[in-house]
């Protein structure tokens, strides 16, 4: 991994991201366009921090010598709980060698290697998102079109399309209404109502998809993606990109859990880093966790085969822990692997 990150820190540009050697938002603060997180970047540490302070309970007696963290998502078997969360326009955020439909091939080829579910971000104006489909080429069922709030017509038009290219699963980030760049553009995003996020999650469903609410950071709204008819809710902050001095995400995780977990999947991002963080996730009440910044520079490090070595060393990580803490597959984690 340290080869794979010193070849992406001299692809990508410094101004945008400073690929340092653990992701945690201290460098890159105030960096958009760029990696880092809105105004001082707080919301982006506080995403790494609220996992740092949870600590896990080491235990040795048990039978959990060979763990099994593969997990069944819509009839789909996962190798691991940890997807790649979606980025849109790569080239402004990173600034590396990769264009889009280069960037998108080779994150959906290291995801498919590494036995998991790559994500696509969105983009301004139709024809970017349509090449980024284009790439597909018949895997739609690896694929997860994440579609912001647009007016009705571009965002049924992506939908559509994704649809098309064979894509079961999407998502919509309902808190991109706070990107600056996007809330300022011809066909700007928007605030979505309940009533909004019903008539969507009916034409996904119309479609045969499932619908993943992302940017879900309360029990309340929480509670309204799912009578909206939500098939899953993701915890998520978009990466402390659209509101400073915020709470991380493993904050508000365990209280979204409880109220909702036994209706809905909950899956969270932000802040993820080691499979020491993904077993926290899990056990604060996540099903599925995502990942995004430290993927994206594995791609640029060595295309499809960084992201599959860097997925490969996430699910290594998660196994150790797994092993070391009691946990012999994934419904045995529960919240005694956390220290109180």
């Amino acid at each position: 991994m340290k080869e794979i990150w010193k070849a992406a820190a001299e692809k990508i540009s410094k101004e945008k991201c400073k690929v340092c050697p653990v992701c945690n938002g201290v460098a890159c603060g105030g960096l958009i366009p760029g990696m880092g997180g809105i105004g001082s970047g707080a919301t982006f540490r506080n995403n790494i921090e609220a996992l740092a302070r949870k600590k896990l309970v080491m235990r040795v007696i048990h039978d959990a010598n060979t763990p099994n963290c593969e997990i069944d998502l819509w009839g789909r078997k996962l190798s691991l709980p940890v997807l790649v969360a979606p980025i849109g326009d790569i080239v402004s955020q990173i600034s590396g060698d990769l264009e889009i439909p280069q960037y998108t091939s080779h994150l959906i080829d290291g995801c498919v290697a590494a036995g998991t579910l790559a994500s696509i971000g969105d983009l301004i104006g139709f024809q970017p998102f349509a090449s980024a489909i284009e790439q597909i080429k018949g895997r739609g069922k690896s694929v997860i079109p994440f579609i912001k709030t647009w007016i009705h017509d571009e965002f049924v038009k992506k939908l559509e399309i994704s649809a098309k290219a064979g894509c079961d699963i999407c998502g919509t980030d309902v808190d991109s209404a706070g990107l600056a760049g996007l809330r300022n553009s011809p066909a700007p995003v928007n605030v979505w109502t309940p009533k909004d996020l019903t008539t969507y999650i009916k034409k996904a469903h119309g479609l045969g998809m499932k619908y993943i609410v992302k940017g879900i950071m309360t029990v309340d709204e929480a509670k309204i993606a799912i009578d909206c008819g939500a098939d899953a809710v993701l915890v998520s902050n978009h990466g402390g990109r659209v509101l400073d001095y915020g709470q991380g995400t493993a904050e508000v995780l365990p209280e979204i859990a409880n109220a909702v977990g036994k209706q809905t999947i909950i899956m969270i991002d932000g802040g993820i880093r080691s499979g020491a963080d993904v077993l926290k996730a899990l056990a604060l009440g996540a099903k599925v966790v995502l990942i995004c910044r430290p993927a994206a520079i594995a791609v640029h490090g060595d295309n499809q085969k960084g992201l599959s070595a860097y997925l490969e060393s996430i699910k290594a990580g998660l196994l150790h822990c797994m092993r070391m803490t009691g946990c012999k597959d994934l419904q045995s984690i529960s919240g005694n692997v956390i220290a109180d």
